[in-house]
């Protein structure tokens, strides 16, 4: 009990800072490092000697590969030395490859700016039992954080510019705007046709009403539930309030909203649930980010930036290598 703590704790107090262990360390180019545990050159993205993405096909080339074992580790609280989750992932890796000679790979979360830059400070876990280098993972890594909060805020700021626009503009002027004449209709497009009823109909063969139940989502601003994010502690942005230049006050659009930490994302969560491209695009597609006031739920397809926010977050599914 407190004997074992005391120990630990004098251990500690020798033990160099996280920091310098991590610069201290000597690394492998991230080619060894993926080659080693049996990739291809052709199957990762290197970014940099240490950190690299991995391709997605080389599931295709080890589907018919035996599963190996999952050991999870759940949440837990960590002890006065900063023994958490993390380091307790590392360290029972560290055992099983490098003392009981398993093959092995330790598969954590990204940490998030909002810790790393407060109390908590880094999560890459500690001591000898860290990744590293602790300042490439703690802070950008391959950009994965500034995607997500990207495709997020690209959608927040559809949601608002929708708004202003229907305010501002007669049904056939948003009808226009949104499918000039000679244009195709696009694939979310035709999705929403088909939600509508009016599957199979040309742009010419829809009526003036068939045209305004099309463009005119009519999203009740107190419904919007969408918020915008930023990967970094600011408890000003809890709570806000938008559209507070003169037209969009004239055109009644200024609502109260708020900031979250991009970890808190839908997108966030899309991400870890994605197992393709494809699934990715189509389930940004299914967010709700509010009700128009009819009643009906609003997507990220009616607002037309599913696409856009898939291709922003194209990299995020490949997992990072390091």
């Amino acid at each position: 009990g407190m004997l074992q703590f005391w120990h630990l704790a004098r251990s500690a107090s020798t033990q160099p800072p996280d920091v310098v262990i991590s610069q201290s360390a000597k690394l492998l180019p991230i080619q060894t490092v993926a080659k080693n545990i049996g990739l291809l050159d052709e199957e990762i993205l290197p970014h940099g000697s240490t950190v690299a993405k991995v391709k997605l096909d080389v599931l295709k080339r080890l589907a018919d590969r035996p599963n190996g074992n999952y050991v999870d580790v759940t949440a837990i609280s960590p002890t006065p030395l900063g023994e958490g989750k993390t380091t307790t992932t590392i360290g029972l890796s560290q055992a099983l490859g490098a003392h009981l000679k398993k093959k092995v790979m330790t598969v954590i979360r990204q940490p998030s700016q909002g810790p790393t830059f407060g109390i908590k400070g880094g999560a890459a876990g500690g001591g000898y039992s860290q990744i590293v280098p602790m300042e490439d993972i703690n802070i950008h890594l391959t950009g994965d954080f500034h995607a997500v909060t990207a495709a997020n805020n690209l959608l927040a700021a559809a949601i608002d510019a929708r708004m202003i626009h229907e305010a501002g503009a007669t049904d056939e002027q948003l009808f226009n705007r949104l499918v000039p004449e000679g244009r195709p209709f696009t694939l979310p497009m035709l999705r929403r046709l088909g939600q509508l009823g009016l599957a199979g109909r040309t742009r010419d063969q829809l009526s003036p009403a068939e045209r305004a139940r099309y463009a005119r989502l009519d999203i009740d601003p107190a419904s919007v539930t969408w918020t915008r994010v930023m990967d970094t502690s600011d408890r000003f942005l809890r709570d806000i309030e938008i559209g507070r230049d003169p037209e969009a006050r004239a055109k009644g659009c200024a609502r109260q909203t708020a900031f979250q930490i991009t970890t808190a994302s839908e997108c966030m969560a899309i991400l870890a649930l994605a197992t393709s491209l494809a699934d990715l695009r189509e389930r940004l597609g299914r967010i709700v980010v509010g009700v128009s006031r009819s009643g009906r739920m609003v997507t990220a397809d009616d607002l037309g930036v599913a696409g856009a926010m898939a291709v922003l977050m194209k990299d995020t599914i490949m997992p990072n290598l390091m």
